[in-house]
């Protein structure tokens, strides 16, 4: 059969263009699915957006700000130190036979803290009140022989040279009996040394030597530890860059109050007052060292005990305070979410005066009065709508 028969030509035309048609037809639907499917995704995402913009508060805190007066403080860790520490140590050799003090008293200066053997001391004051006794007499007969021997010398009897070796040998008698007189008040002295006594009043510390044992002037530890805690020091640090604020006080003749808090910062110790400053500023801190001076009445302050130290160097008169946590950072500068009226978020650019702990003190852009939000930030955008908690019920 010829293939350029009319009848198998058309029949060969018509079959190809109909499977052209049907690849052509599943093409355009496939595409049609697909861009379905992207466009329903896309506005799900809008429809999304557009209701937690517009219909989904954000749940967030709001303090109300407040107009006031705020103090300005400078806070550093800081170490309370004794004004005096001593270790008491025995001033002569021998064997304690007495503790007088319990571990932890308070000790008035002079009480009586041990007592070493005195036996020694004793039999050394007599030698050495004997032989002052000896050499007393000696000098006496010496002198009555130079009364004797003046007499003579002028009746001509004896040269003038015997008289003056008389006097040569009572000054000798004179200066032994200064030093048995010496030995005298040194016998006497060690005998005193015996008894040792608290140099300073203060709280003793635990004993480091029992009875029974010999004691040295040598031994390094001591016999206990005294000191004072009424009144009592704290020394902190603060930046280098914050002293001006301290001398610029100091030198106005305010005495500056100073507060001893917990390492906490939640439970106030102490009052007292600024005492020293350091005449150096630290290189590896870059601080500077203060001392303050607490009275202690109670006793809550310990020697080397650790706090917090709170100095206050000014106060702020009639200023916009509002809790820190309002206060956010842009590369903008400072600003905060300020609740409207119709419970939408304004950011509002406000300049900081200073900064105390939790509160923060505002130079311009709030008033009192005015909502800011302190909690929630994260999600909040301006304009955005807020949702806050419901005042308690009240009770009947």
């Amino acid at each position: 059969m010829d293939a350029t028969d009319p009848i198998l030509s058309h029949e060969a035309g018509a079959g190809r263009p109909a499977f052209l048609r049907g690849w052509r037809l599943w093409a355009i639907l496939g595409g049609a699915a697909a861009l379905a499917l992207v466009l329903f995704g896309r506005g799900g995402k809008k429809d999304t957006g557009a209701n937690r913009a517009g219909g989904r508060p954000v749940p967030v805190v709001a303090v109300q700000a407040r107009q006031g007066d705020m103090p300005v403080s400078l806070t550093g860790l800081g170490t309370v130190t004794a004004l005096s520490t001593v270790t008491v140590k025995s001033r002569v050799d021998g064997q304690l036979v007495r503790v007088a003090f319990t571990e932890g008293q308070m000790m008035r200066q002079g009480d009586l803290l041990a007592e070493i053997d005195p036996r020694p001391f004793q039999v050394q004051l007599m030698q050495a009140e004997g032989q002052l006794a000896k050499d007393r007499a000696a000098y006496q007969n010496a002198l009555a022989d130079l009364n004797r021997l003046q007499g003579l010398v002028q009746q001509g009897i004896i040269s003038r040279q015997q008289l003056d070796t008389q006097s040569s040998s009572v000054a000798q008698y004179e200066a032994t009996l200064k030093a048995d007189q010496a030995q005298v008040e040194s016998a006497k002295l060690n005998l005193t040394y015996s008894r040792i006594t608290a140099p300073i009043a203060g709280r003793v510390g635990l004993r480091q030597v029992d009875a029974g044992n010999m004691v040295r002037a040598s031994d390094a530890s001591g016999l206990a530890v005294i000191a004072p805690i009424q009144p009592i020091n704290v020394v902190f640090s603060v930046p280098a860059d914050d002293i001006q604020k301290v001398l610029g006080q100091s030198t106005k003749g305010r005495k500056l109050p100073v507060e001893a808090w917990d390492r906490d910062l939640k439970t106030r110790l102490a009052e007292g007052s600024l005492a020293a400053i350091d005449n150096q500023v630290d290189p590896a801190t870059g601080t500077v060292r203060l001392k303050a001076l607490f009275t202690n009445d109670d006793r809550t302050l310990f020697p080397n005990q650790f706090v917090n130290a709170r100095l206050l160097v000014d106060t702020l008169r009639r200023v916009v305070i509002v809790p820190t946590a309002a206060v956010q950072r842009s590369p903008q500068g400072a600003f905060v979410y300020v609740v409207k009226a119709d419970d939408t978020a304004e950011m509002r650019p406000v300049e900081v005066l200073a900064t105390d702990g939790d509160e923060t003190a505002l130079k311009q852009g709030l008033t009192g009065g005015e909502r800011v939000i302190t909690d929630g930030l994260e999600k909040l955008r301006p304009g955005s709508k807020v949702a806050l908690p419901k005042p308690p019920a009240a009770k009947g």
